[in-house]
């Protein structure tokens, strides 16, 4: 029995991975009293509203056949990894603490890495060089997340 994700469907998972991811970054950034913390919270915050953007308009993009086909994958193991990882990872919230600039940044960093494995996952079951081009893209800002993250934990010395 499969799940049957179609491409409509994992754009509008892809759409609210970003909207949790900018939500945790403003959330954090009301928590931090360093105005340069708060800065740069702020600025992920604004990149994760962008990645929504693009799922957005990827999906309004879809061809009829795209948000009905379902994806070929006759053991459905493509989309019941996206189900489970959705289900354990990327959109229950996640027990991070707050109450430290470096809880802050750890718990950014999983989240980043999560909707990365997420994404991996997702460009395989989307039709066409251009939606894939642009999940890559998505990717590599992910991952200079991770990049951004782990140097500004780095310098706290953590």
């Amino acid at each position: 029995m499969g799940l049957g994700f179609n491409a409509d469907e994992i754009f509008e998972m892809a759409e609210q991975i970003e909207r949790n991811g900018a939500k945790y970054y403003r959330e954090a950034a009301e928590a931090v009293t360093n105005e340069a913390d708060k800065t740069f919270l702020v600025e992920l915050a604004v990149m994760e509203d962008d990645h929504e953007v693009t799922f957005a308009d990827l999906r309004k993009n879809l061809s009829a056949d795209e948000k009905e086909a379902l994806t070929f994958d006759p053991e459905d193991e493509a989309a019941q990894y996206l189900k489970a990882l959705a289900d354990t990872r990327v959109f229950y919230k996640k027990d991070i603490d707050l109450s430290s600039m470096e809880g802050i940044l750890k718990g950014a960093i999983t989240a980043e890495k999560d909707s990365i494995v997420f994404y991996l996952g997702m460009k395989d079951l989307v039709g066409g060089a251009r939606g894939k081009d642009r999940i890559d893209a998505i990717i590599k800002e992910e991952m200079k997340h991770i990049k951004l993250l782990s140097s500004r934990l780095l310098a706290a010395g953590k």
